[in-house]
């Protein structure tokens, strides 16, 4: 490793970094760059956010307005009882956004009963045992005078080398402090493909019950990070291995065995679904995070319903029965636990679960047109996701075997380019919408006209009338009298 100077030097925001500290100088405020800041310029990864951590009563908030005075950017964000302030500003290219947090340095004590701590102003050393792990614990003097002078008071720069992920101080006092770095721990090992130091991994195993007192937000950051990581498999086996993901995601855990009857075993789905998101995101080299985080969820839940649905039977084996409608319906609790968006996320999410097994049916060479058409119709703008999903799901160790299934969804994908050809079902609209029937058929607003516009949308699907407008409004005329008749006698066994 070269000087930290050199190294600060040859990031693209070295130039920003020599400013702030002339900044700092001429407000004679003792300011180092720290944490995940220092971390990643050595291991020579982009960040989006810098940390700085200024000596004295006030002195982070202080540095914060002399900075924003000096090279603009979005108002500071004051946070006066953490003593911390934050600034955005335009950096690199167009476009580019960076987040500037100013602090200062801290001492903080913690009840144990929350993760919340009560802050008070310290040193710079203070600062440093504050920190979650060594790696994180590096701090930089940025004066002009002093630039690139390393402070590195617990071994975080071997530990770097070493790929190693240890808390500075005792791993139970640090967990049992704040237990979110537990789920760090996790997810910084699996982001670096580093370690977790043996005596850092007992207490987290210790202290894994902490976990319970986090919120829901914080807790699902750092999953969503794991999750984008290059092998997500990585952090989600050290939390089940930890007893953490037990607390997180117990749907999930409860995967984990293989049962065995008569000497028929299946396969462990747990790790079978691990495999999976790991598979996924391989797939999908060009499309990274954010892009793909819900896709990656789907793949992390896409199994959760056969806990559920798991049974026995003599000459059949195991079978797993509606886990795909049954899992799908779990979703929605699993996110409001984790305050994961219930919206269209959510829905997309569900989606994905529903239908993973529904191309399966596809393979056959005697497969109708209607099914093709029905899964273009359900999956819609995303079937393109959900064939990177259905091929996720593959994890057999046979190559021959693997290959297999991936020619057939070849040939399920095929199918799919000559019925959309034929048909244009992506993204269906109906071609005849419920304005139109109304007027046609003058109608008001009432069950009647989503009967008929259902009834257009099942003639489509089952090839009885090509997907244009005029087919759809003449077979509308043709079956309007029997449909609201049909209507009109429910509604007179109803009333009797």
């Amino acid at each position: 490793m070269g000087s930290i100077a050199a190294i600060l030097d040859a990031t693209p925001h070295a130039d920003l970094l020599r400013a702030i500290g002339q900044v700092a100088a001429r407000e004679n405020i003792e300011t180092y760059l720290v944490g995940g800041s220092v971390r990643d310029a050595l291991l020579d990864r982009p960040t989006t956010d810098i940390d700085f951590v200024s000596v004295g009563n006030g002195a982070g908030l202080r540095l914060a307005t002399a900075a924003q005075a000096e090279f603009g950017g979005s108002e500071v964000h004051r946070y006066e009882n953490f003593g911390t302030a934050a600034i955005r500003i335009q950096h690199g290219s167009p476009g580019d956004m960076l987040v500037l947090e100013f602090v200062g340095a801290r001492k903080e004590s913690y009840d144990r009963h929350s993760r919340k701590p009560a802050v008070e102003s310290g040193s710079m050393e203070d600062d440093q045992h504050r920190r979650d792990f060594t790696i994180n614990a590096l701090a930089v003097d940025i004066h002009p005078d002093r630039f690139g002078t390393l402070v590195d008071s617990f071994g975080g720069i071997a530990d770097l080398n070493a790929g190693i992920i240890r808390t500075p101080l005792d791993p139970e006092t640090t967990f049992e402090d704040d237990p979110l770095r537990i789920i760090r721990a996790a997810r910084f090992a699996c982001q670096l493909g580093f370690e977790i130091d043996p005596i850092t991994l007992a207490g987290m195993r210790i202290k894994a019950d902490r976990v319970t007192i986090l919120s829901g937000e914080r807790i699902s950051d750092e999953l969503n990070k794991i999750l984008c990581a290059n092998t997500p498999s990585v952090g989600f086996r050290l939390l089940y291995e930890t007893g953490v993901l037990h607390h997180l995601l117990p749907d999930l855990v409860a995967l984990q065995g293989v049962e065995a009857v008569d000497g028929i075993r299946h396969k462990d789905n747990f790790f079978h679904t691990l495999k999976v998101v790991d598979n996924l995101v391989d797939s999908l080299p060009e499309r990274p995070c954010p892009d793909t985080l819900w896709l990656r969820w789907a793949a992390l839940l896409h199994d959760i319903g056969k806990t559920a649905t798991k049974r026995f039977t003599e000459g059949a084996g195991w079978s797993f029965h509606g886990h795909e409608e049954k899992g799908a319906r779990m979703v929605k609790g699993i996110f409001r636990r984790l305050r994961l968006p219930v919206d269209e996320r959510m829905k997309y999410v569900q989606q994905m679960i529903r239908l993973h097994h529904r191309p399966v049916a596809l393979v056959d060479d005697d497969v109708t047109d209607s099914a093709v058409r029905r899964l273009l119709f359900d999956a819609g703008e995303h079937i393109d996701d959900l064939m990177s999903l259905v091929r996720a799901d593959i994890t057999s160790k046979n190559p021959r075997r693997v290959r297999r299934y991936l020619n057939a969804f070849d040939s399920v994908e095929e199918k799919f380019r000559e019925v959309e050809e034929k048909d244009h079902l992506r993204a269906f609209q109906p071609p005849v919408d419920g304005a139109e029937i109304m007027t046609a058929l003058e109608l008001p607003p009432s069950p009647a006209v989503g009967v008929i516009k259902n009834a257009i949308r099942e003639a489509i699907l089952d090839g009885k009338i090509p997907n244009d407008h005029d087919a759809a409004y003449q077979y509308m005329i043709e079956v309007k009298d029997a449909l609201l008749a049909s209507l009109e006698e429910d509604a007179f066994r109803d009333r009797r």
